[in-house]
């Protein structure tokens, strides 16, 4: 079983003058087999003022009647994400910050508490949030390596944002990502014009809280949980490459409108969409190459899944131009 162990220098959290209200959105479809367990971290917040918003797109299950036992804002919005997140965090939110968070994650008994800390400490107006990738087999092993590489780099996005400031950028670009995905790292790019976002540190003795309610389950799922660390779990279900790769390439859909939005010279366009930066940099920059030799049997899973997701976009592409050569 994996053990958490990686910690950062925190410094001196300051005391928040007042408990402001943080909305915590969550967005849903068909996630009856998830949803109760991030409903059940948020409950067991160790920050007093929290409202919970459910934005569910449509679900055929039991999502909305378990969500409905944790909250009364359980509302109807489609067609996807960047819809749902935005019906929540602009339309319905009342909160001073706000966070969006997807049914299968699990958040930290101290996570919002954190947030609020460091986002004033920091005079920010975004966090990014550390992610830890549940899962036991050698696939979702690799997967947890893989993601551990990405906090606060371009290939990460905040989550907890100024609701201020949300608005005032419109949220999430509701008519670029219809389809696909890179609606997280846009909102980064808009929201970076007015202020600063900075990475939430991963553990603060500070704000340890022992006898978690879900630590057992957070340890059937892979890991042991550490009383210190401040983040996210994202209980994915256990690897299968196929449906990974599936996934990963309805994902791309979005791709070429993001692109087109900002320019193919963009700095974090030519980072997130380079081989060098994707494959290399941003697994050794930082002093993180260390990490890379020290774990070869998860290093090698982990170039054969990037190996397999660069194929699947390029055939993803391939497909599309020849739709669009044949519909002319």
């Amino acid at each position: 079983m994996d053990t958490f162990t990686t910690t950062y220098s925190t410094g001196e959290f300051t005391n928040a003058t007042a408990n402001p209200l943080v909305s915590l959105v969550i967005t849903t479809r068909n996630e009856e087999n998830n949803i109760r367990n991030c409903l059940k971290s948020i409950k067991a917040q160790s920050w007093p003022n929290i409202e919970t918003i459910v934005v569910d797109n449509n679900s055929s299950d039991r999502t909305r009647e378990i969500a409905a036992e944790y909250t009364l804002k359980v509302y109807t919005k489609g067609p996807e994400r960047s819809a749902q997140r935005n019906y929540g965090m602009i339309d319905q939110a009342k909160g001073e910050y706000v966070i969006y968070v997807d049914a299968d994650m699990i958040i930290t008994p101290n996570l919002v508490k954190a947030c609020v800390l460091h986002i004033r400490k920091m005079n920010a107006i975004a966090l990014h949030i550390p992610e830890i990738v549940l899962g036991k087999n050698y696939f979702s092993r690799v997967r947890r390596f893989e993601r551990s590489f990405y906090n606060g780099t371009p290939v990460d996005g905040a989550r907890f944002f100024h609701r201020q400031t949300f608005v005032k950028v419109g949220g999430f670009d509701e008519s670029l990502f219809v389809k696909g995905s890179g609606e997280d790292w846009d909102i980064d790019k808009v929201v970076r014009k007015f202020g600063l976002i900075v990475l939430l540190p991963c553990c603060n003795p500070q704000l340890a809280v022992h006898n978690w309610p879900l630590q057992d389950f957070i340890e059937t799922r892979g890991i042991r949980h550490h009383p210190e660390y401040t983040g996210i779990y994202h209980n994915e279900a256990e690897f299968l490459l196929l449906p990974y790769l599936k996934k990963k390439s309805y994902y791309s859909l979005g791709f070429d409108g993001y692109i087109n939005k900002w320019g193919k010279e963009d700095p974090d366009i030519r980072r997130q969409f380079s081989l060098k930066y994707r494959f290399w940099t941003v697994f050794t920059e930082d002093g993180k190459w260390r990490r890379l030799l020290s774990r070869p049997d998860l290093t090698a899973g982990m170039y054969f899944l990037r190996f397999c997701v660069g194929l699947a976009f390029l055939f993803k592409k391939a497909s599309l131009v020849g739709m669009e050569a044949s519909a002319r």
